[in-house]
């Protein structure tokens, strides 16, 4: 039983490496007010951030600031949202064999 347990522990490990490359690959966009535009990868990391030309001619550099931080906060949710679901699937398909 220990090595049937130790087999689909390694394998849910493969699995969840598996599902992390995957995630690098998959992008999801966030924005604040349609001034600033962040993209994220599923494994959370920032890929880019756009700012819309009006805001930068602004100037207003706290505005800037707050919108930055609102967007970045968005994408991160909607990152974290993708890599929950996508490790719940490895979790779901493992757990009910070693039960």
């Amino acid at each position: 039983m220990f090595g049937n347990m130790m087999g689909k522990l390694q394998e849910m490990q493969q699995k969840s490496e598996e599902i992390k490359k995957r995630l690098e690959t998959i992008s999801v966009h966030a924005e604040a007010e349609g001034l600033v535009k962040v993209v994220a990868n599923g494994n959370k990391k920032i890929t880019s951030i756009e700012f819309d030309e009006s805001i930068i001619k602004e100037g207003d550099k706290e505005q800037i600031e707050d919108l930055c931080i609102l967007a970045v906060n968005r994408a991160i949710e909607k990152a974290d949202e993708v890599f929950q679901s996508e490790m719940q699937g490895v979790a779901k398909g493992m757990l009910p064999g070693m039960m």
